[in-house]
């Protein structure tokens, strides 16, 4: 017979937040939506550091393992709002730093925080503000005491703030020609040092005749002296680097149709990932280039919104157009306010009864987003390995009378009355 009790029987609430158990502990419920397949009734997790190592429907639980058990509950991962500015409130304008970060604003202890989470939320990406290139998102989880313990990705992506202007065009090939500059003096480096290392072995040959041969430790030291330092890189371009070497994402934000045609101008040929931000607004014309986009399988991070054909009161979905053109559709809130971030799954849920495909809708609360700031392997799904940051429900996710009952934040109730 299986041990039945709580995070709490091993440790004392306070106000309803249980404190962290630090050992390995069952969940068992009635169903988990994992966002990775399909959704596993009787499900069971075990929960172990802080992640999930093993997770299937009504797997045995050895005899001593603490159990969590609500058979009436449903499961999913914690939602992830990847476009946001809760808890900071710093302005700018048009600016060239994409160096910058947007950690020095963050205030741990601001109470936004607090209450996105208990909604749900468990990773957030905080952008910079302003347009051009103000700078890299960094992901963050919303609980800490101090920036370190919130911290999840100081880079997660280069913002990029796009319009269909020479201005605009400019600013982005100007970034790369830098780039290609870097390169380029990278290259020369390198062919003076190859050329340096030909020579030397000669003079040395040379100094061996008349002074008898290095020492094995002489030798051995020189050798390490050998490897070539590449030139460093000016710390406005290195973000462009990183970008273009898969280490940095990007997200483009975008408002039309001409916007994505002058933006697939000005990057030319390079393979570059980018996501992009569509401001959605009720004649948003999109539409009209959601066949390139899909082809490209670009993330679209997008507020759940129906919008309308332009000139008339027909509503499409844009959500579902997209996806089922081939691109992939990260949610965000309507506004960026705590309030639209506990309705975002029913927002979601309005867009499946306009059209939109449930798992679509599912990933992009969890899984897509995650891959905006480059976190799916982390965060997003409920899978073996990844951190047991989970949103426990009464009810559907995207039910509009389903409540939040729980939250968990690497592998701890950090939010709900959890009590037996």
């Amino acid at each position: 017979m299986t041990i039945l009790t709580t995070i709490l029987t091993l440790a004392p609430a306070i106000g309803g937040v249980s404190e962290p158990s630090g050992g390995l502990l069952a969940i068992k419920v009635g169903r988990a939506e994992t966002a990775s397949g399909a959704a596993i009734e009787h499900a069971v997790i075990l929960v172990d550091g802080g992640k999930i190592i093993e997770i299937g429907a009504d797997l045995p639980v050895a005899r001593g393992i603490p159990v969590f058990e609500r058979p009436d509950w449903v499961v999913m991962p914690g939602l992830v709002s990847c476009y946001t500015r809760l808890g900071v409130d710093g302005r700018a304008g048009q600016v060239f730093s994409p160096e910058a970060s947007p950690t020095p604003e963050v205030q741990p202890r601001h109470p936004d925080y607090k209450e996105v989470l208990e909604a749900g939320v468990t990773t957030i990406g905080l952008y910079p503000p302003g347009t051009g290139f103000p700078g890299h998102a960094s992901a963050l989880r919303p609980h800490g005491a101090t920036l370190s313990e919130m911290l999840v990705e100081e880079a997660a992506y280069l913002k990029v703030y796009f319009r269909a202007n020479a201005q605009t065009k400019k600013q982005v090939r100007d970034a790369w020609a830098k780039v290609d500059e870097h390169d380029e003096k990278v290259k020369k480096a390198k062919e003076k040092f190859d050329k340096d290392s030909k020579a030397k072995p000669a003079e040395k040959k040379d100094e061996e005749k008349k002074d008898g041969e290095a020492k094995p430790a002489e030798k051995k030291a020189d050798d390490k002296s050998k490897d070539f330092v590449p030139p460093e890189a000016d710390p406005k371009v290195k973000p462009f680097l990183q970008v273009r070497d898969g280490e940095l994402g990007m997200l483009v934000s975008i408002a039309q149709a001409a916007d994505w045609a002058h933006w697939v101008d000005a990057i030319g040929e390079r393979k570059l990932d980018f996501a992009l931000r569509v401001l959605m607004t009720r004649e948003i014309d999109l539409f009209e280039v959601k066949d390139e986009i899909g082809k490209r399988g670009v993330r679209v991070v997008m507020e759940p919104q129906i919008s309308l054909v332009p000139g008339t009161m027909r509503q499409r979905n844009l959500a579902a157009e997209l996806s089922a053109s081939g691109a992939k559709v990260a949610f965000k809130p309507r506004n960026d306010t705590v309030d639209d971030h506990a309705a975002l799954l029913r927002h979601v849920g309005e867009l499946i009864g306009a059209g939109l495909a449930r798992e679509v809708a599912l990933k992009g609360v969890t899984l897509e987003p995650a891959a905006v700031l480059k976190l799916e392997k982390q965060v997003g799904s409920l899978e073996k390995g990844k951190a047991a940051n989970m949103l426990f429900l009464n009810g559907d996710p995207f039910e509009p009378s389903t409540q939040v009952m729980a939250v968990m934040l690497d592998g701890e109730f950090v939010s709900g009355e959890v009590k037996e």
